[in-house]
């Protein structure tokens, strides 16, 4: 069984060829929820849901985030009648959020749906959120404060990023599945998809225990860059690192994650940045399609069994 922890389309993408080359059951999905918010008396929850349609095969790939074949009439009615239209939901994608929300507040939580979401949409591997708990992402910035949607949708990223906090994760329990996948007898390798790593993989490992958790792993941990020579595929990963003074280069995910990793992936383009002291494999990391996604991903779990468990080297 492999673990991987998942956010944003990147995530989504890697988990996507994973689920393609593990046989069902073998995979679990564990997926960022600081993004989660409450928009319009609907409980959205971006990063799974990305997971969820991707691994369904209904994501809209043009947009990156969605259902495919959508249709906008929800919205422009809600802008005719002076509703809030910064954060876009399609009419296919309003029934996730409200169907959600219906459900949590009587009482079922975010496992649950998300478990009976994913069984509904046809998908064989497991995704759990990180937590059941509310953790919230809120950014500091050069104008204050922002809740994580109001920086990221809102604003378009556009504020000047100086750090970030999860409102909450001091008391938020880390998610059930997560939880099981780590104690599961059959874990075999831990992986980090090319998610943001500091607003999409650092509020899984701020959870209560987790860090200490995978510090002390008897799996190989690998993770994938999310940057191709300097630049990140999609989002704000290489902004965010310029304007808080670091590179975009793999010794930069390298040193972010520490004693956490016992390999990393890089494109080839970046093969010369290559970092010292930690098994790298340079390949083509940029994923098109099914097939990049599903190349990698093979790759990906190729190289932790290569490496096999820590504490046996």
């Amino acid at each position: 069984m492999i673990l991987a922890l998942a956010g944003g389309v990147g995530g989504a993408k890697l988990a996507n060829g994973l689920a393609a080359v593990l046989a069902p059951g073998e995979l679990v999905v564990a997926v960022n929820t600081g993004d989660d918010f409450e928009h319009m008396g609907l409980s959205i929850s971006p990063d799974i849901d990305t997971v969820l349609y991707t691994l369904a095969g209904i994501n809209n790939r043009e947009l990156g985030w969605g259902q495919q074949d959508e249709s906008w009439a929800f919205m422009d009615a809600a802008a005719k009648l002076g509703g809030e239209t910064w954060f876009r939901l399609g009419d296919r994608d309003l029934a996730t959020h409200v169907l959600r929300g219906q459900r949590l507040r009587a009482g079922e939580t975010l496992s649950t749906v998300t478990a009976d979401f994913a069984r509904r949409l046809g998908i064989r591997q497991a995704i759990v959120p990180m937590s059941d708990d509310p953790v919230r992402s809120m950014v500091d910035t050069d104008e204050g404060e922002l809740p994580f949607q109001d920086y990221f949708v809102r604003r378009q990223c556009q504020p000047r990023f100086r750090s970030i906090r999860f409102d909450g994760v001091e008391v938020a329990r880390p998610g059930i599945g997560l939880v099981a996948a780590l104690d599961d007898p059959a874990l075999e390798a831990i992986i980090l998809c090319p998610s943001n790593p500091l607003l999409s993989i650092a509020p899984i490992l701020a959870l209560p225990g987790i860090a200490d958790r995978l510090a002390a792993r008897t799996v190989p941990c690998i993770a994938v860059s999310p940057f191709i020579a300097g630049k990140a595929v999609k989002g704000p990963a290489a902004k965010i690192m310029d304007e808080l003074g670091l590179p975009t280069t793999p010794s930069a995910i390298a040193d972010h994650y520490g004693a956490l990793l016992d390999g990393l992936i890089i494109d080839a383009a970046d093969a010369d940045l290559a970092p010292s002291g930690l098994k790298v494999l340079a390949v083509p990391t940029l994923m098109r399609d099914d097939a990049d996604q599903a190349r990698l991903a093979a790759e990906t779990i190729a190289m932790a069994r290569r490496i096999g468990p820590p504490r046996a080297r």
